[in-house]
């Protein structure tokens, strides 16, 4: 399997070769990225909570598809301003467990605008 590094020297090359380059704007890849994210979705609609956890093969597909999607434009737009997305997602989960105290937030799915914030 490819790095997250070497999926994105491929996805960087794949939009050289076609010229693409000009078309992705970090505007462009945001956008892109929502329209994939809803698409992402739609394979849920209308599905109970049970249901979403036990997709049949066909529909199992379409969210690897759109999860490949969703990956390959939030892969462009890192890329394209230069930014880590392990680091930053790392550095989320530490400003996250700041803001979500495990002996605060413990089985409770408040926001933490709702519980207060320490």
């Amino acid at each position: 399997m490819d790095s997250l590094a070497e999926l994105t020297d491929k996805l960087r090359g794949f939009a050289e070769e076609r010229d693409w380059e000009q078309f992705h704007s970090p505007k462009n890849l945001a956008m892109a990225l929502i329209v994939e994210a809803a698409e992402l979705v739609e394979p849920f609609q209308w599905l109970t909570a049970e249901q979403s956890q036990a997709l049949d093969p066909a529909r199992l597909e379409q969210v690897r598809q759109e999860i490949g999607d969703v990956l390959i434009y939030l892969t462009r737009l890192a890329d394209r301003l230069g930014i880590d997305p392990v680091a930053a997602a790392h550095d989320k989960m530490a400003i996250n467990a700041a803001k979500y105290p495990v002996e605060r937030v413990r089985g409770n799915a408040a926001k933490s605008t709702e519980y207060g914030e320490p």
